[in-house]
């Protein structure tokens, strides 16, 4: 049986847990680019993913040291949304894994507090709601700029 060129392009086997994963992305996710969309649009103007801070925050304010990070629900562990589940297989490691993500997360936190800057966090269910960010936006036009 000859199978055309169209037919065997068209089935595709699925895809295995690691390429699975390498396809996450960590910059420019569809929550951070809402963000990110809302503060133009506002005209707040921002620098992504400043290497020279820690946790090298999504967004981060310079003149107003406000470091902006947007997690994902599911990777930074959001107690009471449904994104965040552990699932079912290795949930050990899983578990493991969410845990120091948030270690992290808060080790980061504190490390550009010390440094005095401000620290704000929107979790990825939040974005599909304007008015969040819409208050986020508004916090960090009112913050103090810095000569």
């Amino acid at each position: 049986m000859v199978t055309s060129k169209k037919a065997r392009r068209r089935f595709k086997p699925p895809l295995s847990r690691s390429e699975v994963m390498s396809r996450v992305r960590a910059k420019n996710t569809h929550p951070e680019m809402i963000v990110r969309r809302a503060f133009w649009s506002s005209g707040l103007r921002y620098r992504l993913h400043a290497k020279d801070l820690p946790g090298k925050p999504d967004l981060v304010f310079r003149s107003r040291r406000v470091a902006l990070f947007v997690h994902g629900c599911f990777w930074h562990g959001h107690e009471g949304c449904p994104n965040h589940r552990i699932p079912k297989t290795r949930s050990e490691w899983w578990n493991a894994k969410i845990t120091r993500n948030r270690e992290r997360d808060a080790d980061v936190k504190r490390q550009l507090e010390d440094l005095g800057w401000k620290v704000i966090v929107i979790w990825e269910c939040e974005t599909g709601d304007g008015l969040v960010v819409g208050q986020i936006v508004e916090e960090v036009s009112q913050s103090d700029k810095f000569p």
